[in-house]
């Protein structure tokens, strides 16, 4: 007998890509689910779009969240009836065999399971593709997504139930904006969870052309307090651990400066590689990041 899977879906004036979404949901070849959109009271047609699918199993629900999508998912974890969750955001898809395949996995004795994404761009007006697989399961020990890293992505992810509410959520900090996700997979995994991996490319995760330095460099502050809050509730800090824990801030340093590399800011970008470098002299990718900032700030 096949267990109900509750698929979360927060959105927020995201109309024009919702639709893809629930529809992506209802061509699931695993059949077994409902389907809760906890929509932020969008400006848009959302309230249309959902109405036009008459599939019972979808239910709308409404939420004030200023700002803070925890909050969203956190309303769809408490209404789901579901033994299992799995999230997707509304600008994002699954293809038809998602579900069959993460619960076929998850019931092989783990507690989250996370599949590969295609992640979907544009340039030039030309789309842009790229296979992306997460893991492998020794990236996502406790261990190892502190000291190492984000392995797991949002939309790819089914989690039992069960490890939610253990954990309490996702925290709705607004300090952790962008990094709720991975904050959250900290407290799982901390908590003895199994986490593996499915690798097959079993969804489309959207990169949208509207991102700036000033958001590149909110999401390397939230990752940063992500790591610090959890950093700080482990009890016992060995000279090893305080070793992996600097080399981390540094790497989290770096990314701020790839932020800005990434917008062509370079003058705003040099800071955070010389901090990243000054902290941690031992990544040959910090000194790269520098020289192609050099390169790109000279006079033509």
């Amino acid at each position: 007998m096949d267990s109900l899977v509750s698929v979360i879906i927060p959105t927020y004036n995201h109309a024009h890509f919702l639709g893809r979404a629930l529809q992506s949901v209802l061509n699931q070849t695993y059949t077994d689910l409902e389907v809760i959109v906890i929509d932020n009271h969008s400006a848009d047609n959302t309230d249309d779009v959902v109405q036009r699918f008459t599939d019972p199993r979808i239910t709308l629900l409404k939420i004030h969240n200023n700002g803070v999508i925890a909050a969203s998912r956190n309303m769809g974890i408490r209404f789901a009836k579901g033994e299992w969750i799995a999230f997707l955001d509304s600008d994002d898809i699954w293809y038809p065999k998602k579900l069959q395949h993460c619960i076929q996995k998850i019931k092989t004795d783990y507690d989250l399971v996370c599949h590969g994404e295609m992640w979907v761009s544009e340039k030039e007006g030309l789309p842009r593709l790229r296979e992306v697989f997460y893991g492998p399961e020794t990236r996502a020990s406790f261990h190892a997504l502190l000291f190492e890293g984000n392995s797991i992505s949002t939309s790819a992810v089914v989690v039992r139930r069960k490890q939610l509410e253990m954990v309490g959520g996702f925290d709705e900090c607004p300090d952790l904006i962008t990094a709720e996700d991975y904050h959250l997979w900290l407290k799982i995994a901390r908590v003895g969870a199994r986490i593996g991996f499915v690798r097959e490319i079993l969804g489309e995760y959207s990169i949208h052309n509207d991102n700036t330095s000033k958001a590149a460099l909110r999401n390397m502050q939230a990752v940063r307090t992500a790591f610090e809050k959890v950093y700080s509730e482990v009890a016992i800090h060995p000279l090893k651990m305080q070793v992996q824990a600097w080399r981390r801030r540094a790497i989290i340093e770096y990314s701020g400066g790839r932020g800005f590399q990434d917008n062509e800011e370079y003058q705003k970008a040099y800071p955070w590689f010389l901090k990243a470098i000054i902290r941690w002299p031992f990544i040959p990718k910090f000194y790269a990041a520098l020289l192609l900032n050099v390169l790109h700030c000279r006079p033509a």
